[in-house]
């Protein structure tokens, strides 16, 4: 198997899993601390790409581009869209969209790139199934999904504008990375899924929620792709 690449927005997401590597040769460009090395005996490259959708272009195109990944993972957190999704749970991406792109004006529905021939970008099937059941054997506290994620430049945390992202989208939690990721992946031929824990339902409670949920969130996350390294062939 070729090398993995994992890519998480905020140092806390990749700290752990970076703790746990060997072999480790660092890297910098754009910004960014790329880090070659193993990790569950499969060759990969971890990175903390920064938020919000630039950042993590720019970081996935390095991934993708630069050390030649096979596979790319996006780990981290994000909030709930859905009511049967709780904090602490896992969503695992089926597909990804951005929910901030409006080109209304010209003609386009919500979340449509214009002058592209795709939008909302398929994560692949092995990798899904792989995730999933690594979730189920190493989180069996939690409830694990697969849907669609929306990304977006904007912290979700009013009401109203989390029940028209569940209105005219359909997914099942939202962030500001994946998306950008699943773009990127998609334009380089690179099989992709984007892995989220729950911090905060993405409604008045968030900002409190988010706080005090972070962490826990991070941590089955990790356990997650560790599990998941593991269990590919």
């Amino acid at each position: 198997m070729g090398k993995i690449g994992i890519i998480g927005a905020m140092e806390q997401e990749v700290a752990s899993l970076k703790n746990k590597m060997t072999q480790v040769k660092e890297t910098k460009l754009a910004g960014m601390t790329f880090l070659e090395g193993m990790l569950c005996n499969k060759e990969v490259v971890v990175v903390r790409s920064g938020i919000g959708k630039v950042n993590m272009a720019i970081c996935a195109q390095i991934v993708a581009g630069h050390f030649q990944v096979e596979k790319m993972i996006n780990t981290g957190i994000a909030g709930s869209l859905c009511n049967d999704i709780n904090i602490g749970d896992i969503v695992i991406s089926t597909n990804a969209l951005q929910h901030d792109v409006d080109a209304t004006g010209f003609g386009y529905e919500r979340g449509v790139i214009p002058q592209m021939d795709k939008s909302c970008f398929e994560a692949d099937k092995e990798l899904i199934e792989v995730a999933k059941n690594a979730c189920e054997k190493v989180n069996s506290d939690i409830q694990v999904f697969t849907g669609r994620i929306v990304s977006g430049d904007q912290f979700i945390s009013k009401d109203e504008v989390k029940q028209d992202l569940v209105d005219t989208f359909q997914g099942l939690c939202t962030e500001m990375e994946g998306g950008a990721m699943a773009q990127v992946a998609w334009l380089n031929q690179v099989p992709f899924v984007v892995i989220r824990a729950i911090s905060d339902k993405a409604d008045h409670s968030a900002e409190v929620d988010y706080a005090e949920f972070e962490q826990k969130a991070i941590e089955h996350s990790v356990k997650l792709v560790c599990q998941m390294l593991t269990d590919l062939a």
